[in-house]
């Protein structure tokens, strides 16, 4: 049990003093993973909706010839 309090001692003060990245402050960096997550989230909706075929149909094919 103390082992367990050591260690959330020792991460709350890596979170928010030392070890924060040099050029960014602490709360910079959770916004860029945060970016970083959604555009990531992003990606993986676009593929799964082309796996599925779930998008409608582009009139940009050549069956479109008018």
């Amino acid at each position: 049990m103390k082992l367990l309090a050591l260690f959330g001692l020792l991460a709350t003060l890596m979170l928010t003093t030392g070890c924060a990245t040099p050029g960014y402050s602490v709360n910079e960096r959770f916004q860029q993973i945060g970016r970083n997550w959604d555009y990531e989230g992003k990606q993986a909706a676009d593929d799964i909706d082309e796996t599925l075929l779930l998008r409608p149909a582009s009139h940009l094919t050549w069956w479109n010839v008018q």
